[in-house]
């Protein structure tokens, strides 16, 4: 039976979708060779691209509404984080956020692990209690908000299996990623590289988990 959370449209034609999935793939390659080769032009062109695009080939797919409006507001946040400025940052940071109410709203009351949960809520309050002396005094409530969200999405997305599971974790690595750069901490060779591979193979892995479960529930 189809879980009450899950609404679709009716699949559009496999080329169309396989020509977006490229043309998302496409995208991704442009972004993360631009941003290892420091071109700041390719990068602000790519970045706006990816999420409609992955939004876009989901729809063809038959996806849920709540997907379409998860991937959209990730490209909303996505475009306002390129504005090097501390209001779009939390304007940012709010899409996302609206993003992960979004997919906790579609992945509904599935059964997930309680050890898993566990696991989770230790990381989040390690993570939030050495992260906190270092961020800026009007960024800390925010952060840690937006941490219990983006961890309860993580957690729940392991109800639709391993790579919606895989997708939750990759974020929740991305955003830490973010937040450790916000904190001024001692940052990876091409920092941002590593935030938006570990980000686009979460939006990717978390669409694929949420299509194939709503394939299989819808047989």
């Amino acid at each position: 039976m189809r879980s009450p959370a899950v609404t679709s449209a009716p699949a559009q034609t496999p080329a169309l979708s396989r020509a977006l999935l490229a043309a998302f793939l496409l995208a991704v390659a442009a972004d993360l060779v631009s941003l290892l080769a420091g071109a700041d032009l390719g990068h602000r062109i790519a970045k706006p691209l990816l999420m409609p695009l992955l939004a876009a080939y989901a729809a063809t797919r038959g996806a849920p509404k709540l997907l379409t409006a998860a991937l959209l507001f990730g490209w909303g946040g996505d475009v306002f984080l390129l504005l090097d400025a501390d209001w779009a940052f939390l304007v940012g940071m709010g899409s996302f956020a609206a993003g992960h109410v979004c997919y906790l709203v579609l992945f509904g009351r599935r059964r997930t692990s309680p050890l898993l949960g566990l696991g989770y809520a230790v990381a989040l309050v390690g993570t939030v209690a050495l992260l906190w002396p270092d961020l800026p005094a009007e960024l800390r409530v925010p952060v840690a908000g937006y941490s219990l969200l983006l961890t309860a999405m993580a957690y729940r997305a392991s109800s639709l299996g391993l790579a919606a599971g895989a997708g939750g974790a990759l974020f929740l690595l991305s955003d830490t990623l973010i937040a450790t750069g916000v904190a001024d901490w001692p940052q990876l060779p091409a920092p941002d590289f590593w935030v938006m591979l570990t980000y686009l193979a979460a939006q990717y892995l978390l669409t694929t988990g949420v299509l194939k479960t709503e394939h299989g529930e819808s047989r």
